[in-house]
């Protein structure tokens, strides 16, 4: 991948959707991982106004630092790029309490990592709103269109998606061309939802690079049967995910009535 054409051709795309639709600039949440580094980074390189949001909900303190040490560098290399923090933590708790059950379960465990997510997305798009910004999106191809690796309206409620045409190792290769700092480009990737050390890896079964490999593999049309060892193990765990969240991928399912009932 030739990266500074790559990161070039998202930055003119960027800039055009942005003139197009008459909007100022973009709000980016930065996480302290890499996609969020990579999209605030091509962001703040159109010119137009960039705002960064930085929101722990119980967030892990490495995750706020790489975040923080990001956010400092493009400020100072990017007049258009301005910060806003929103601890996120006592909106959380509030929520929490309303809903409070002795039940302690994996699900409910998932459950409020969403809610974390969708209390971001809603704060995102309230500072776009009073910006006049679009939300730029974080996701990259493995997570939006392979595992569906993201919150259904929390980090997946977004305008657009500079990223999402691009696999992990692609966003790394950007990461690399944009001077991204070192801690983010090193740290392995975490959604950072369950208030602790846990990474994509721990939760996907797989590694971006397995997944990346199992991808190509299901669009080449390559079956189970043909794989062994822990290419068949990883090609399964990227078939059942895929299958298992369509719902976020695909349109909603809209009831069509017949014309006819309506008469």
């Amino acid at each position: 991948m030739n990266s500074e054409k790559v990161a070039n051709h998202i930055v003119g795309w960027l800039r055009s959707y942005a003139e197009k639709s008459n909007v100022k600039g973009f709000v980016v949440g930065v996480s302290g991982g890499i996609d969020s580094a990579v999209t605030s980074t091509l962001c703040a390189k159109t010119g137009l106004q960039t705002i960064c949001v930085e929101m722990p909900i119980h967030q892990d303190p490495s995750q706020v630092s790489r975040a923080l040490e990001h956010i400092d560098n493009l400020k100072e290399n990017y007049s258009n790029v301005r910060s806003v923090r929103a601890d996120l933590t006592n909106s959380f708790e509030v929520f929490q309490e309303a809903f409070e059950s002795s039940d302690a379960s994996a699900v409910k465990d998932l459950t409020l990592a969403n809610t974390r997510a969708r209390i971001r997305m809603t704060a995102l798009y309230y500072i776009a709103g009073m910006n006049g910004c679009l939300v730029a999106g974080t996701g990259n191809k493995v997570e939006d269109f392979g595992v569906g690796f993201y919150t259904k309206y929390g980090d997946g409620g977004v305008d657009i998606s500079p990223i999402a045409d691009l696999v992990k190792s692609e966003v790394f290769a950007l990461g690399a061309e944009l001077a991204v700092p070192h801690a983010i480009q090193n740290a392995a990737p975490t959604d950072g939802l369950f208030g602790d050390s846990r990474t994509d890896e721990d939760q996907l079964g797989a590694s971006y690079d397995e997944l990346e490999l199992a991808m190509k593999q299901a669009d080449s049309g390559l079956s189970v049967d043909e794989l062994q060892g822990r290419e068949k193990e990883v090609f399964t765990i990227y078939s059942r995910l895929n299958a298992n969240n369509q719902h976020k991928m695909n349109p909603i399912p809209v009831c069509e009535v017949p014309e006819a009932m309506k008469e």
